[in-house]
């Protein structure tokens, strides 16, 4: 067995806490085997551009990460799967999909507002086209500011009273430890749709190979994955690759796979926000069945397109 299992991670708070989820849990399944985390800074964290839009989308956040795996200068890397691409490159491959987190985004403010209370001019702040249109949807009279930086850059200007109100992640605010000490508003799923793969974890490494070269640690990553998580991932991420969505389309989409049936909803819009279009799909799927969810994710796809999906989307 190889000396050590090197993890490639961001260097941001959040992502080492969540490399140091799936660090602990190898370490649990092989304890005599060493375990490194090697913090990367990708692009996405050296330009700090109020959209990502505008340097590139959220692919800047694996770049390096893969790059890193290309060069074996680590073994595994750990992504928010949010931010990888619905298709990945071929020389890459998905190992582990751990348990997913609450999925839910969270609206923040100072006072525990809810969305559909905010005032007419109400500042709110974040930086993704879905959130923006999703608010806008619910609070038509909403004034956007563009926000980017880490959770605690975000949290202090809502606290400074510069915004009223932002809209994060509950899943990365429970990582960070950060749920009891603000005040926020669980935003309905079905109301809200979030970002497919939100709160979910994905282990990437190279396609080829063994990691280490071990059948051990390929089988004690592999223990990682959670077949639920990974079927409702799968279904979102076919639905994006489906109807070619990218990581700047203003789309949300959930999966739920409770008692042998797979749910989706999803939402889609247009570059302005003007016109949205929202499509839902329930269909028998037994546990574990990814290539099933995978099929269901994609016929969702099929009816949004049937119904105008692609004026959208050419928009966007």
């Amino acid at each position: 067995m190889k000396a050590t299992l090197r993890i490639g991670s961001r260097p941001s708070k959040l992502a080492i806490i969540q490399a140091e989820i799936v660090r602990d849990a190898i370490a649990a399944a092989l304890p005599s085997l060493a375990i490194e985390i090697v913090p990367i800074k990708t692009s996405g964290d050296k330009n700090l551009s109020p959209s990502l839009a505008d340097v590139g989308g959220k692919g800047l956040f694996i770049k390096e990460l893969e790059q890193a795996l290309a060069e074996r200068r680590v073994d595994i890397a750990v992504h928010s799967m949010k931010d990888l691409p619905a298709i990945l490159p071929p020389e890459f491959r998905i190992v582990a999909t751990p348990p997913r987190e609450n999925p839910r985004d969270a609206l923040v403010s100072p006072s525990g507002a809810r969305l559909k209370s905010l005032p007419k001019g109400a500042k709110l702040g974040t930086s993704s086209p879905r959130r923006k249109f999703e608010a806008l949807r619910i609070n038509p009279g909403l004034a956007i500011v563009p926000l980017r930086g880490n959770v605690d850059t975000r949290l202090a200007r809502v606290q400074s009273g510069e915004m009223d109100a932002i809209i994060l992640a509950i899943a990365g605010l429970k990582r960070l430890g950060k749920l009891d000490e603000i005040k926020y508003e669980e935003l309905d799923e079905r109301e809200f749709v979030p970002s497919a793969a939100q709160a979910a974890l994905a282990i990437e490494a190279l396609a080829d190979g063994k990691i280490c070269a071990s059948d051990e640690v390929d089988r004690a990553v592999a223990s990682m994955n959670h077949p639920q998580t990974e079927c409702e991932t799968t279904a979102e991420r076919a639905f994006l690759a489906s109807i070619h969505a990218s990581c700047l389309t203003p789309v949300g989409v959930k999966a739920t796979h409770i008692d042998d049936r797979l749910a989706m909803r999803a939402i889609l819009f247009s570059a302005d926000g003007a016109r949205d279009l929202a499509e839902e799909i329930s269909e028998h799927l037994a546990a574990g069945d990814a290539d099933g969810a995978r099929r269901i994710g994609e016929k969702l796809g099929a009816k949004m397109i049937s119904r105008g999906a692609r004026d959208l989307l050419n928009e966007a």
